[in-house]
Protein backbone atom coordinates (compact mmCIF):
# COMPACT_ATOMS: atom_id res chain seq x y z
CA UNK A 1 0.00 0.00 0.00
CA UNK A 2 1.39 3.03 -0.98
CA UNK A 3 2.79 5.40 2.20
CA UNK A 4 1.12 8.56 2.77
CA UNK A 5 1.41 12.02 1.59
CA UNK A 6 2.23 14.58 3.86
CA UNK A 7 2.11 17.43 1.32
CA UNK A 8 3.56 20.35 4.01
CA UNK A 9 6.25 18.91 4.98
CA UNK A 10 7.52 17.75 1.65
CA UNK A 11 6.33 21.91 0.48
CA UNK A 12 8.68 23.09 3.37
CA UNK A 13 11.31 20.89 2.15
CA UNK A 14 11.04 21.95 -1.89
CA UNK A 15 11.53 25.74 -0.24
CA UNK A 16 14.32 25.18 1.06
CA UNK A 17 16.06 23.10 -1.65
CA UNK A 18 14.75 25.73 -4.30
CA UNK A 19 16.48 29.07 -1.81
CA UNK A 20 19.41 26.62 -1.47
CA UNK A 21 19.98 25.46 -5.58
CA UNK A 22 19.52 29.26 -6.58
CA UNK A 23 21.76 30.60 -4.27
CA UNK A 24 24.87 27.96 -3.96
CA UNK A 25 24.14 25.63 -7.11
CA UNK A 26 23.18 28.32 -9.55
CA UNK A 27 24.57 31.43 -8.13
CA UNK A 28 21.68 33.44 -9.53
CA UNK A 29 19.89 36.33 -8.18
CA UNK A 30 16.67 34.73 -8.49
CA UNK A 31 14.22 33.01 -10.89
CA UNK A 32 12.11 33.27 -13.86
CA UNK A 33 8.75 30.94 -14.16
CA UNK A 34 6.68 30.69 -17.24
CA UNK A 35 2.87 30.60 -15.42
CA UNK A 36 -0.06 29.48 -17.96
CA UNK A 37 -3.19 29.73 -14.89
CA UNK A 38 -2.67 25.78 -14.40
CA UNK A 39 -2.71 23.67 -10.99
CA UNK A 40 1.79 22.82 -11.80
CA UNK A 41 2.77 26.22 -12.85
CA UNK A 42 1.08 28.23 -10.36
CA UNK A 43 2.37 25.59 -7.28
CA UNK A 44 5.71 26.39 -8.41
CA UNK A 45 5.18 30.10 -8.78
CA UNK A 46 3.92 30.43 -4.96
CA UNK A 47 7.10 27.70 -3.99
CA UNK A 48 9.22 29.72 -5.62
CA UNK A 49 7.40 33.16 -3.96
CA UNK A 50 8.01 31.45 -0.20
CA UNK A 51 11.77 30.15 -1.13
CA UNK A 52 13.41 33.16 -3.00
CA UNK A 53 10.69 36.29 -1.82
CA UNK A 54 8.22 37.62 -4.63
CA UNK A 55 10.68 40.19 -5.25
CA UNK A 56 13.05 37.65 -6.71
CA UNK A 57 10.63 36.06 -8.94
CA UNK A 58 9.36 37.03 -12.24
CA UNK A 59 6.71 35.43 -14.17
CA UNK A 60 6.40 35.09 -17.49
CA UNK A 61 2.69 34.78 -19.32
CA UNK A 62 3.17 33.70 -22.86
CA UNK A 63 -0.05 33.19 -24.63
CA UNK A 64 -0.53 32.54 -28.52
CA UNK A 65 -3.81 33.14 -30.59
CA UNK A 66 -4.82 29.48 -29.28
CA UNK A 67 -4.75 30.42 -25.34
CA UNK A 68 -7.51 30.52 -23.43
CA UNK A 69 -8.06 33.52 -22.20
CA UNK A 70 -8.92 32.58 -18.75
CA UNK A 71 -5.35 30.95 -18.68
CA UNK A 72 -3.70 34.71 -18.36
CA UNK A 73 -6.33 36.27 -16.15
CA UNK A 74 -5.60 33.57 -13.74
CA UNK A 75 -1.71 33.92 -14.13
CA UNK A 76 -2.09 37.74 -13.72
CA UNK A 77 -4.53 37.34 -10.35
CA UNK A 78 -2.07 35.16 -8.68
CA UNK A 79 1.01 37.36 -9.67
CA UNK A 80 -0.82 40.44 -8.28
CA UNK A 81 -1.45 38.84 -5.22
CA UNK A 82 1.88 37.60 -4.58
CA UNK A 83 3.51 41.19 -5.25
CA UNK A 84 5.36 39.36 -8.24
CA UNK A 85 6.76 41.20 -11.18
CA UNK A 86 4.54 39.40 -13.95
CA UNK A 87 5.19 40.05 -18.09
CA UNK A 88 3.08 39.38 -20.65
CA UNK A 89 4.30 38.75 -24.36
CA UNK A 90 1.67 37.35 -26.71
CA UNK A 91 4.24 34.84 -29.16
CA UNK A 92 1.34 34.39 -32.34
CA UNK A 93 3.30 37.04 -34.54
CA UNK A 94 6.70 34.89 -34.30
CA UNK A 95 4.96 31.31 -34.36
CA UNK A 96 3.51 32.13 -37.76
CA UNK A 97 6.80 33.99 -39.19
CA UNK A 98 8.08 30.28 -38.19
CA UNK A 99 4.96 28.73 -39.92
CA UNK A 100 3.67 27.03 -36.77
CA UNK A 101 0.19 27.60 -37.90
CA UNK A 102 0.21 26.93 -41.58
CA UNK A 103 2.31 23.53 -41.16
CA UNK A 104 -0.12 22.23 -38.17
CA UNK A 105 -3.32 23.97 -40.35
CA UNK A 106 -2.23 22.02 -43.57
CA UNK A 107 -1.75 18.69 -42.05
CA UNK A 108 -5.05 18.84 -40.56
CA UNK A 109 -6.32 19.55 -43.88
CA UNK A 110 -4.95 16.60 -45.43
CA UNK A 111 -6.42 14.44 -42.38
CA UNK A 112 -9.95 16.59 -42.92
CA UNK A 113 -10.67 17.76 -46.03
CA UNK A 114 -12.97 19.84 -45.18
CA UNK A 115 -11.11 21.77 -42.56
CA UNK A 116 -11.53 25.74 -42.18
CA UNK A 117 -9.15 27.04 -39.84
CA UNK A 118 -10.61 30.84 -40.03
CA UNK A 119 -13.96 28.62 -39.28
CA UNK A 120 -13.47 25.88 -37.78
CA UNK A 121 -11.27 24.11 -33.88
CA UNK A 122 -9.18 21.37 -34.07
CA UNK A 123 -7.52 19.09 -32.06
CA UNK A 124 -5.77 15.63 -31.50
CA UNK A 125 -6.86 12.96 -28.90
CA UNK A 126 -6.02 9.33 -27.91
CA UNK A 127 -8.49 6.38 -27.80
CA UNK A 128 -10.26 6.93 -24.54
CA UNK A 129 -11.00 3.14 -23.74
CA UNK A 130 -8.04 2.42 -21.87
CA UNK A 131 -9.62 0.74 -19.18
CA UNK A 132 -11.51 -1.82 -21.66
CA UNK A 133 -8.24 -2.84 -23.47
CA UNK A 134 -4.65 -2.29 -23.72
CA UNK A 135 -5.11 -0.27 -27.18
CA UNK A 136 -2.29 1.71 -28.92
CA UNK A 137 -1.55 5.20 -28.45
CA UNK A 138 -2.89 5.93 -31.74
CA UNK A 139 -3.87 10.09 -32.27
CA UNK A 140 -7.21 11.11 -34.00
CA UNK A 141 -7.75 14.26 -35.07
CA UNK A 142 -10.47 15.97 -34.11
CA UNK A 143 -12.46 19.30 -36.09
CA UNK A 144 -14.88 21.46 -34.09
CA UNK A 145 -17.52 22.78 -36.53
CA UNK A 146 -19.01 26.11 -35.69
CA UNK A 147 -22.18 24.28 -35.22
CA UNK A 148 -20.52 21.70 -32.35
CA UNK A 149 -20.70 18.70 -34.90
CA UNK A 150 -17.31 16.91 -34.46
CA UNK A 151 -15.06 15.19 -37.37
CA UNK A 152 -12.97 12.79 -35.94
CA UNK A 153 -9.98 11.12 -37.91
CA UNK A 154 -7.31 8.51 -37.29
CA UNK A 155 -3.91 10.29 -37.99
CA UNK A 156 -1.81 8.47 -40.47
CA UNK A 157 2.07 9.10 -39.16
CA UNK A 158 2.80 11.99 -41.64
CA UNK A 159 0.29 13.86 -40.54
CA UNK A 160 0.59 13.19 -36.72
CA UNK A 161 4.43 13.77 -36.65
CA UNK A 162 3.47 17.68 -38.76
CA UNK A 163 1.32 18.47 -36.15
CA UNK A 164 2.94 17.97 -33.17
CA UNK A 165 6.53 19.05 -34.75
CA UNK A 166 4.52 22.33 -35.47
CA UNK A 167 2.70 22.33 -32.15
CA UNK A 168 5.73 22.01 -30.14
CA UNK A 169 7.18 25.59 -31.63
CA UNK A 170 5.02 26.90 -29.25
CA UNK A 171 7.02 25.39 -26.22
CA UNK A 172 10.00 26.32 -27.80
CA UNK A 173 9.01 29.80 -28.48
CA UNK A 174 8.54 29.88 -24.67
CA UNK A 175 11.62 28.73 -23.59
CA UNK A 176 13.20 31.22 -25.74
CA UNK A 177 11.51 33.86 -24.00
CA UNK A 178 12.11 32.80 -20.40
CA UNK A 179 15.85 32.50 -21.10
CA UNK A 180 16.08 35.76 -22.32
CA UNK A 181 14.23 37.40 -19.85
CA UNK A 182 16.40 35.26 -16.99
CA UNK A 183 19.56 35.93 -18.62
CA UNK A 184 18.79 39.69 -18.51
CA UNK A 185 18.68 39.74 -15.05
CA UNK A 186 21.46 36.95 -14.14
CA UNK A 187 18.16 34.51 -13.12
CA UNK A 188 17.43 30.84 -13.49
CA UNK A 189 14.58 29.13 -15.03
CA UNK A 190 12.45 27.29 -13.16
CA UNK A 191 10.25 24.33 -14.93
CA UNK A 192 6.93 22.72 -13.51
CA UNK A 193 6.72 19.40 -15.10
CA UNK A 194 5.02 16.96 -12.52
CA UNK A 195 5.67 13.16 -12.53
CA UNK A 196 3.00 12.35 -15.02
CA UNK A 197 4.42 14.43 -17.62
CA UNK A 198 8.54 14.10 -16.91
CA UNK A 199 7.77 10.17 -16.12
CA UNK A 200 6.12 9.43 -19.13
CA UNK A 201 7.08 12.09 -21.88
CA UNK A 202 4.12 14.57 -21.80
CA UNK A 203 6.74 17.48 -22.21
CA UNK A 204 8.74 18.71 -24.94
CA UNK A 205 12.46 18.65 -25.34
CA UNK A 206 14.33 21.76 -25.24
CA UNK A 207 11.09 23.15 -24.74
CA UNK A 208 9.25 23.06 -21.76
CA UNK A 209 11.69 20.60 -20.59
CA UNK A 210 14.50 22.71 -21.27
CA UNK A 211 15.03 24.36 -17.90
CA UNK A 212 17.12 24.96 -14.81
CA UNK A 213 15.21 22.95 -12.41
CA UNK A 214 12.42 20.99 -12.14
CA UNK A 215 10.42 21.24 -8.19
CA UNK A 216 8.23 18.78 -8.92
CA UNK A 217 9.05 16.56 -11.11
CA UNK A 218 8.96 14.11 -8.77
CA UNK A 219 5.52 14.79 -7.28
CA UNK A 220 2.52 12.76 -8.82
CA UNK A 221 -0.35 15.04 -10.48
CA UNK A 222 -2.54 14.39 -7.16
CA UNK A 223 0.67 15.23 -4.90
CA UNK A 224 0.68 18.46 -6.68
CA UNK A 225 -2.65 19.45 -5.87
CA UNK A 226 -2.24 18.51 -2.42
CA UNK A 227 0.76 20.74 -2.27
CA UNK A 228 -1.01 23.59 -4.52
CA UNK A 229 -3.57 23.82 -1.42
CA UNK A 230 -1.32 24.04 1.75
CA UNK A 231 0.95 26.81 -0.08
CA UNK A 232 -2.58 29.02 -1.19
CA UNK A 233 -2.92 28.23 -5.15
CA UNK A 234 -6.30 29.83 -5.34
CA UNK A 235 -9.34 27.17 -5.45
CA UNK A 236 -10.34 28.69 -8.91
CA UNK A 237 -6.56 27.54 -10.19
CA UNK A 238 -7.21 23.95 -8.08
CA UNK A 239 -10.63 23.08 -9.70
CA UNK A 240 -9.65 23.72 -13.38
CA UNK A 241 -9.55 20.94 -15.29
CA UNK A 242 -5.74 20.31 -16.90
CA UNK A 243 -5.62 21.34 -20.24
CA UNK A 244 -3.08 21.68 -22.98
CA UNK A 245 -4.35 24.71 -24.18
CA UNK A 246 -2.48 24.31 -27.14
CA UNK A 247 -4.78 23.73 -29.53
CA UNK A 248 -7.42 26.33 -30.87
CA UNK A 249 -10.32 23.19 -29.71
CA UNK A 250 -10.40 22.92 -26.22
CA UNK A 251 -8.83 19.73 -24.98
CA UNK A 252 -7.85 18.15 -21.31
CA UNK A 253 -4.28 16.43 -20.73
CA UNK A 254 -6.63 13.40 -19.86
CA UNK A 255 -7.98 13.10 -23.75
CA UNK A 256 -5.09 14.49 -25.51
CA UNK A 257 -2.37 11.97 -23.66
CA UNK A 258 -3.24 10.33 -20.27
CA UNK A 259 -6.64 8.56 -21.19
CA UNK A 260 -7.33 7.85 -17.50
CA UNK A 261 -8.77 10.67 -14.80
CA UNK A 262 -5.48 11.40 -12.27
CA UNK A 263 -6.57 9.71 -9.26
CA UNK A 264 -7.46 6.79 -11.25
CA UNK A 265 -3.71 6.96 -12.80
CA UNK A 266 -1.53 8.22 -9.82
CA UNK A 267 -2.79 5.37 -7.55
CA UNK A 268 -1.94 2.45 -9.99
CA UNK A 269 1.25 4.22 -10.61
CA UNK A 270 1.90 4.72 -7.27
CA UNK A 271 0.87 1.18 -6.11
CA UNK A 272 2.61 -0.65 -8.78
CA UNK A 273 6.09 1.44 -7.78
CA UNK A 274 5.68 0.29 -4.62
CA UNK A 275 4.97 -3.45 -5.81
CA UNK A 276 1.55 -3.69 -4.86
CA UNK A 277 0.01 -6.77 -6.37
CA UNK A 278 -2.34 -6.00 -9.43
CA UNK A 279 -5.58 -7.46 -7.43
CA UNK A 280 -4.76 -5.28 -4.37
CA UNK A 281 -4.51 -2.43 -6.16
CA UNK A 282 -7.43 -3.17 -8.00
CA UNK A 283 -9.29 -4.17 -5.23
CA UNK A 284 -8.08 -0.10 -3.41
CA UNK A 285 -9.15 2.06 -6.57
CA UNK A 286 -12.51 -0.55 -7.66
CA UNK A 287 -11.41 -1.43 -10.89
CA UNK A 288 -10.57 -5.03 -12.53
CA UNK A 289 -7.28 -6.81 -12.16
CA UNK A 290 -7.15 -6.69 -15.87
CA UNK A 291 -7.89 -3.50 -16.17
CA UNK A 292 -5.51 -2.20 -13.57
CA UNK A 293 -3.02 -4.28 -15.49
CA UNK A 294 -3.79 -2.59 -18.79
CA UNK A 295 -2.76 0.97 -16.76
CA UNK A 296 0.53 -0.35 -15.83
CA UNK A 297 1.16 -1.30 -19.71
CA UNK A 298 0.18 1.44 -20.89
CA UNK A 299 2.65 3.69 -18.52
CA UNK A 300 5.29 1.61 -18.90
CA UNK A 301 4.97 1.82 -22.98
CA UNK A 302 5.27 5.59 -22.42
CA UNK A 303 8.51 5.55 -20.51
CA UNK A 304 9.83 3.68 -22.72
CA UNK A 305 8.97 5.05 -25.71
CA UNK A 306 10.00 8.55 -24.36
CA UNK A 307 13.08 7.59 -22.82
CA UNK A 308 14.70 9.98 -25.28
CA UNK A 309 13.53 13.14 -24.25
CA UNK A 310 15.18 12.62 -21.03
CA UNK A 311 18.55 11.67 -21.79
CA UNK A 312 21.92 14.17 -22.10
CA UNK A 313 22.71 15.08 -25.38
CA UNK A 314 25.04 11.45 -26.94
CA UNK A 315 28.34 11.65 -27.49
CA UNK A 316 31.04 8.72 -29.00
CA UNK A 317 33.51 7.34 -26.95
CA UNK A 318 37.05 8.08 -26.83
Amino acid sequence: MPVAFDAQREADRLIAWIAETTRTTFHREGTVVGVSGGVDSSTVLYLLAKALGPERVVALILPDRDSSPDSANLALTMTSELGIEAKQVDLTAALAAMGCYDARDNAIKRAVPGFDPARDKAKIVLPQDLLGGATLNVYSVVVVKPDGDEIRRRLRPAEFHEIVAASNLKQRTRMLTLYHEAERRNYSVAGTANKDEYDLGFFVKYGDGGVDMQPISHLFKTQVYAIAEVVGVPEAVRQRPPTTDTYSAECTQEEFFYRLPFHLLDAIWEGGEAGEPAAEIAQRVGLSGEQVENTLFDIKRKQATTEYLRMEPLAPTK
